[in-house]
């Protein structure tokens, strides 16, 4: 939307301006209608409270008339014309009507024409009574009425017939409508409003919903109030009475505001009569009388406070057809109302997108939906740093209005909006004051002191970090804990899916200037996180008695800055400093009298051993090494508080001692520490330690081999629930020589080389199992039943998976790449014919004639890659198989029930030998018919037994691709005799998808003598015994009574609701059709708790972008480019792709700075992508986690994994 409550305002009834003194004039012939229509009219008008001009009422005496009928039409919101018999006689009739129809074409003015015992057609030609008079007026005088008279006869209007009482009724009907529609005025440049009012339309229309209130909720600026403006318009028509009551957290803080809200709530819902009310408890108690009373639609705007609500609404239940919307940045509102039995729904309002941001941008900058010539890419750019955020895009657009057909000199526009883009890039934050206020209203509104502070360390220092990780760091000072959801709650703050926290760009400058208004003095701040305002304060050794954070990178110091030592001292003189971040920076001198730090994060530490002094806080929760330089790490004292160890990638890392020193830790990352050999044993007596990660750590499981000790070296705590070991160069199953715990929850040992488990791990709680890449695991037996997710994403060489329990309870399972997978226990057994003999196949032994063919299997990713032979598949007792290219014809007369279409039906005879149904073959010959989208899971069959009221619907894992003119043939076998009696009446129906036809079925039943019951039983494929089988226990598949889903793919949101309807009937539960309760996720990312956690204990700040520009009109200056471009700081690699045409920039490195570089040599250069990389990832393991967007918002960030070879690809 392009407006927000800050910019937009309404006028109600009682307080309209002078400008619109009237809500209607009276425009009427007073000889024709004066007392009668027209009078009973002008009642009805005044009485519904529709201020109406009439002239015989309102003109004061003495007046001349013209100039005060000229004042009534432009003074009011709509006219009524009146046109009887004689009303284009009248010159001061056809004045009117032109001054009527000139102020509606000037503004908002509503004209409804009145046909009173005229046709509208002589009024449009000017026949009969409307025939103007050519001699008596001038000429220009009639052409302009005769148009005014064309003109009203073409609007919609209403014609005299009937009842008058009730003809008047609805003209007072229509004037309500029309100027209540318009009663609460709606800014202009709407952009995306009707979708995001779409929802909330819906339940204002619902009369059935049990929720009468709905809170619309976001960051200040978002445009709440605009939607509730434009929604209330929408659908103030609809209710008996109505009431919008605009900034009620400002009105509410003024003397008597409250009481005053309630007069205008109560005056709004009662129709106008003189409320009195002595105090607010006696206002809410009316009020709540008077919402019991009548369908009201109700809109409270920019509530602050629940007490508001309850002075507004009181406490008792109201009336069910009413409707209430509420404007707010409460995002916990639903509490207050849950509080007295009352339900509510919260509406968050999404942001504008870069397409609309760029639209409403544009009509504030250019008057027009596009930029103009010249200035669109700055425009882009502008728009996205606005952050979909109406408010700052108004105002911002505003502030650099252009139009085509401004004087000054073009190019020097254009520098202009690239210095205020380069002010609003910098780390100064330049932000509008209109949008500063508005946005600090929110973080001026937090209750509690500590609440601001923790705001503001997390929009300096925090932005992008796991939740956890900062609670364990502020909770001590800040509460962090109870902070966090407050800032949620006033939509300061959001946690994303992998529970980061993220700001708002725009609030992330709000909060930075609150910083930097503090002081001018960098050292009189509570905050410093400019590297170069840090690298000046350090160097200087300036004292500080405010400064309770700071953060300093060497790589970010403005070029040409003088390299000078920063020594120890410098931080020692600022006593409250608390939380230090450190990247690559170099200290000299003495660590004594260091401060006691909550948080050292220092990146790139260049010593080789922990100084003394260093870490001697005792009130350290998290210490971050990455990248160091250290060989040995042994804590100086017992570290209580201490929670967080991260030395990732501290390559010449050999040792880790004494880490009893370390009790109270709960995540240690050693990722990458290639060369470290020795973890002291008291890490068995860690108590709390949750999370270890040992990923790349090749040479400390080497040294374990040549270790001469049989027994484990060392345990792992039973606190233990998250172990990384990927890329460790495991190879046999008992490579692992330590002892393990049963409380694993997820473990990771991807990128190993072992063909089993290791065989002395424990599963008995794992919940997460992470093996992609172990490209020589065989087989993956006896999985624990608490096993929710399993990642084997290209093991190659994978061909089993077994189960404790023998059924599958995977939620996600990621099986990519496993070209040799043919067996998951409980999910599906696909094995090739010619691998099974007499005895696997039973009475359809004749397959195995075919075992020899081909046959295109899809439908699953097990089909990927494959060249399938004719194939059995295994699924909950059900054998089938398909051919293709083969003509089966001959075989349909076996089939005992046969049908040249998708349908049979037949009734249970018995066996001429009286013996035992052992189960039922059903087959099917289905084709092309058109074309058909790729690999659907388009094969349904349905059986009924209609006596005994059971449905099976069964929906393979594979198909066989049809082709046109040519039947691929599905035969199955079904083991359900027990469930089928003679006399039974059964139905079959083969379902197949839009593009396919099903030319024949056909089905028999299978018997056999009592004598082979024990033989059968025998038979049974061993990894289908525990499972549910048809004929055996299905309940875990019942869809609904007697319905029984025989799948584990979430179909029914993607199928159509004709194909849900056919296959299931109306009777299936609404919860199903949100989600199959059996169906288990497929993945295409590794979005699980268990690499959640794995990405969020990587190296902090570790984002590495990789950035593509385009649109080089000359390749002359490339040299000169590539040079200017890797001086910038953080830049690893440039290079320019001859054949795209594209340049190619890597580090570490602002992207704008590194457009703003290449413009100095080509105007026209361009942003293309940008892709955030976790740096580490790609360098380390192979495995890359890519950030990607167009934009270089990282707040809007969608996030997926690629997994590759260790070369890079683009």
């Amino acid at each position: 939307m392009a407006s927000t409550s800050s910019s937009s305002t309404y006028t109600h009834p009682s307080s309209r301006s002078n400008q619109t003194r009237f809500d209607v004039f009276l425009s009427f012939r007073g000889e024709d209608t004066r007392h009668t229509f027209t009078d009973h009219l002008y009642t009805a008008l005044n009485r519904a409270a529709i201020r109406t001009f009439r002239d015989n009422d309102e003109i004061r005496r003495g007046q001349h008339l013209e100039p005060e009928i000229v004042k009534a039409i432009q003074s009011s919101r709509a006219s009524i014309v009146v046109l009887s018999q004689n009303y284009a006689k009248s010159r001061w009739c056809l004045e009117e009507l032109s001054l009527i129809l000139e102020q509606k074409t000037k503004g908002n003015h509503f004209v409804l024409p009145v046909f009173y015992h005229v046709d509208p057609s002589d009024v449009r030609n000017q026949l009969h009574s409307f025939a103007v008079e050519d001699t008596k007026w001038t000429e220009v005088n009639v052409k302009r009425w005769k148009l005014a008279l064309t003109q009203v006869a073409n609007l919609t209007g209403m014609v005299a017939s009937g009842s008058e009482t009730k003809f008047i009724d609805n003209i007072v009907g229509t004037i309500k409508y029309e100027l209540d529609f318009k009663l609460v005025s709606t800014p202009a440049h709407l952009t995306g409003i009707e979708t995001r009012a779409k929802d909330i339309n819906s339940w204002l229309r619902n009369e059935h919903s049990d929720t009468n209130i709905l809170a619309i909720c976001g960051m200040g600026g978002s445009g709440k109030t605009t939607l509730a403006q434009y929604i209330y318009n929408l659908n103030k028509h609809n209710f008996e009475s109505s009431c919008f009551l605009e900034e009620i957290g400002k009105h509410s803080k003024e003397t008597y505001g409250l009481l005053g809200l309630q007069k205008q709530l109560l005056t709004d819902i009662l129709g106008g009569k003189n409320i009195m009310i002595s105090c607010v408890s006696e206002g809410a108690t009316k009020i709540n009388e008077a919402l019991c009373m009548k369908k009201v639609l109700i809109v409270l705007d920019d509530v602050d406070e629940h007490g508001e609500l309850e002075a507004l609404l009181g406490t008792s239940p109201v009336h069910t057809q009413i409707k209430i919307i509420i404007t707010t940045r409460l995002l916990d509102i639903r509490s207050w109302f849950e509080s007295i039995s009352w339900k509510c729904r919260v509406h968050v309002l999404k942001l504008l997108n870069d397409r609309e941001s760029l639209k409403v941008f544009s009509c504030h900058a250019f008057g027009s939906k596009l930029p103009l010539e010249g200035f669109s890419d700055l425009a882009v750019e502008l728009a996205k740093y606005c952050g979909g955020n109406p408010l700052a895009l108004k105002v911002l657009g505003s502030s650099l209005f252009v139009s085509a057909e401004d004087t000054r000199e073009r190019n020097n526009v254009i520098e202009i909006w690239r210095s205020r883009l380069n002010s609003l890039s910098s780390m100064k934050g330049d932000l509008d004051c209109n949008i500063q206020g508005v946005l600090q209203k929110s973080f001026d509104s937090l209750p509690l002191l500590s609440y601001k502070e923790l705001f503001l360390h997390i929009v300096v220092f925090f932005v992008g970090e796991d939740e956890d990780y900062v609670v364990k760091i502020l909770e001590h000072d800040w509460h962090a804990k109870a902070g966090i959801m407050t800032l949620i709650n006033r939509c300061l703050l959001t946690i994303s899916p992998n529970k980061k926290l993220m700001v708002h760009q725009l609030l992330q400058v709000m909060g930075r200037n609150i910083v930097r208004e503090e002081s001018k003095d960098p050292t009189k701040r509570t905050r410093v996180w400019c590297s170069d305002e840090a690298y000046g304060l350090l160097t200087k050794g300036h004292r500080s008695e405010t400064i309770e954070g700071l953060t300093l990178d060497t790589r970010k110091i403005k070029k040409g800055t003088k390299a000078l030592t920063i020594k120890t001292g410098s931080l020692a003189k600022m006593h409250r400093l608390k939380l230090l971040q450190l990247k690559y920076v170099k200290l000299s001198g003495c660590y004594k009298n260091f401060p006691e730090l909550r948080w050292l994060c220092w990146h790139g530490f260049h010593l080789k051993t922990i100084p003394s002094g260093l870490l001697m806080s005792n009130f350290l929760v998290a210490i971050d090494m990455t990248d160091g330089s250290l060989e040995t790490f042994e804590a100086p004292m017992v570290l209580n508080s201490l929670k967080i160890l991260n030395l990732e990638g501290c390559y010449k890392l050999i040792s880790l001692r004494n880490l009893y020193l370390l009790p109270n830790i709960e995540t240690l990352i050693l990722w990458d520490c290639k060369n470290l050999t020795h973890v002291c044993k008291t890490i068995g007596g860690l108590e709390s330690l949750a999370l270890l990660n040992l990923a790349g750590c090749k040479r400390f499981w080497t040294s374990l081999w040549y270790k001469k000790h049989v027994k484990p070296l060392f345990s792992f705590p039973r606190s233990l629930k998250f172990l990384f070991l990927d890329s460790c160069n495991l190879k046999n199953h008992n490579d692992l020589r330590v002892f393990f715990n049963d409380q694993l929850f997820g473990m990771s040992l991807s990128r190993n080389l072992f063909e089993l488990m290791p065989n002395n791990i424990d599963l008995k709680m794992l919940r997460v199992l992470n093996l992609d890449y172990c490209e020589n695991l065989k087989s993956i037996l006896c999985l624990p039943s608490t096993l929710e997710e399993l990642y084997t994403y290209d093991c190659k060489s994978l061909e089993k998976v077994t189960f404790q329990s023998g059924r599958f309870r995977l939620k996600k399972f990621d099986y990519r790449g496993c070209f040799k997978l043919s067996e998951v226990q409980g999910l599906f057994k696909l094995v090739a014919i010619k691998k099974l003999d007499e005895v696997d196949l039973g009475h359809m032994i004749w397959v195995k004639a075919y075992q020899d063919h081909k046959v295109q299997l899809a439908g699953d990713r097990i089909t990927k890659g494959r060249t399938w032979h004719i194939q059995m598949l295994y699924e909950y007792g059900i054998r089938s198989s398909y051919l293709q290219g083969i003509k089966v014809e001959s075989m349909m007369p076996l089939f005992e029930y046969t049908s040249e279409d998708n349908f049979l039906s037949f009734s249970v005879s018995s066996h001429s030998k009286k013996h035992r149904i052992k189960g039922l073959n059903v087959c099917c010959l289905y084709r092309l018919s058109g074309s058909m989208d790729k690999d659907r899971r388009c094969l349904f069959t349905k059986i009924i037994n209609v006596t005994k009221g059971v449905t099976w619907i069964y929906n393979p894992i594979v198909y066989c691709k049809p082709r046109v003119d040519e039947d691929a043939t599905w035969l199955s076998y079904w083991p359900i005799g027990n469930i089928f009696d003679v006399g039974d009446e059964v139905e079959v129906t083969i379902f197949v998808e839009k593009g396919m036809l099903v030319s024949k079925c056909g089905a028999n039943l299978v018997y056999m003598d009592d004598g082979e019951v024990e033989q059968e039983e025998n038979q049974e494929n061993n990894m289908m015994k525990l499972e549910q089988v048809v004929g055996g226990d299905l309940s875990d598949f019942e869809l609904t009574t007697g319905v029984y889903y025989l799948c584990r793919r979430d179909l029914f949101m993607s199928l159509s609701p004709d194909v849900i309807e056919t296959l299931f009937g109306d009777t299936i539960p609404y919860t199903m059709l949100l989600g199959w309760r059996k169906s288990y996720q497929p993945c295409d990312s590794h979005d699980s708790c268990m690499e959640l956690n794995f990405v969020l204990e990587l190296n902090r700040d570790t984002l590495y972008k990789k950035i593509w520009l385009g649109y080089f009109n000359c390749e002359s200056d490339i040299p000169k480019i590539k040079k200017a471009v890797s001086r910038l700081v953080g830049v690893d690699c440039v290079h320019y792709y001859i054949e795209r045409k594209k340049l190619f920039v890597m580090g570490d490195v602002d992207a704008m700075a590194v457009e703003t570089c290449v413009r100095e040599f080509e105007k026209t250069v361009k942003i293309v992508q940008v892709y955030y990389v976790v740096q580490r990832l790609l360098k380390r393991s192979g495995k890359k986690i890519v950030f990607w967007k167009y934009v270089r918002n990282m707040t809007d960030i969608f996030v997926w994994y690629l997994y590759s070879t260790k070369k890079e690809t683009f």
